[in-house]
């Protein structure tokens, strides 16, 4: 069987006749029955009924009919991302991202990217950063934004944003009327820390030390939107990226700038290949999104 043998068939059973058949495809009503029977004796079985004249589906042609669509289906996927790769370079783009930006930044960015192209599809993957990198070096993900603590072996990065941290704070709490926090307001105060491997939390570590203050690390994790969670159950206060807090403040959480500063720094990652231009069309977004 062939795919031309197959199109007969699926107008035949579509248009009911041969005759409005070879209309719809643009061929001759001889060229569509020659095309059926050849079907037929190729599959081993009857598609139709013929009684003077008139084409009448088998069972068994129902069944095969159920199938072919589901086929055709799939052709026409194919097709349609066959026309996407030539006109942008991909069928569809995958892109990755820190839990951090996938509630904000990424959405923003997302939606100004089908603005321009409504028909690409975007997977959307949230993973810790040592995930996405490798990700993005097996060449599953076709860009990524990332923390800056990763190997960068095997990616091509640049950076991307580098955003001030700020402290969050428990509803009520004494250091809510605090307009700037200096380290030892940190001192002895329960804390919500970052993961030890993560630059920011090394950053603040340096500062602390330097000023010989202590904060009470209750809780250690790698997210700043679960230190936001925390914070704002009462468990500790915490350093956090304020893009982040979105969501947090309007529910009680208060953030306050730190000083000396520490930053949350990220990366754009990109497998190591040529671009595509919907990969370069979102690389803007993302960027344009960050302002």
């Amino acid at each position: 069987m062939d795919i031309r043998q197959i199109e007969a068939y699926q107008a035949v059973m579509t248009y009911g006749t041969t005759s409005r058949a070879a209309e719809a495809l643009g061929i001759s009503q001889p060229a569509v029955s020659k095309a059926v029977a050849t079907l037929e004796r190729s599959i081993g079985f009857r598609l139709f009924d013929r009684e003077k004249g008139r084409l009448t589906p088998t069972a068994e042609g129902h069944l095969f009919f159920r199938e072919v669509q589901l086929s055709l289906a799939g052709l026409a996927k194919l097709r349609s991302a066959a026309a996407r790769i030539r006109d942008y370079g991909s069928g569809d783009i995958r892109l990755a991202c820190l839990s951090a930006f996938s509630t904000n930044l990424i959405p923003h960015a997302i939606a100004n990217f089908r603005k321009k192209h409504p028909h690409v599809a975007i997977s959307l993957h949230v993973a810790g950063s040592s995930a996405i990198r490798d990700m993005v070096a097996a060449h599953q993900i076709d860009i990524a934004v990332t923390a800056d603590e990763i190997d960068v072996s095997g990616v091509e990065a640049e950076p991307f944003a580098e955003i001030a941290a700020s402290v969050a704070i428990p509803p009520g709490h004494p250091l809510a009327a605090v307009d700037v926090i200096v380290p030892h307001h940190l001192h002895r105060v329960p804390f919500v820390a970052l993961s030890p491997e993560d630059t920011t939390r090394r950053e603040a570590e340096a500062i602390f030390l330097d000023h010989g203050v202590r904060p009470e690390i209750v809780v250690e994790t790698a997210y700043s939107s679960t230190i936001c969670a925390l914070v704002l159950a009462g468990v500790g206060c915490g350093i956090v990226d304020p893009i982040t807090a979105t969501g947090f403040v309007e529910r009680g959480l208060t953030l306050r700038p730190m000083k000396p500063s520490v930053s949350f720094r990220t990366l754009m990652l990109f497998p190591m290949r040529k671009k595509s231009k919907i990969v370069i069309d979102l690389a803007a977004a993302l960027k344009q999104a960050k302002i």
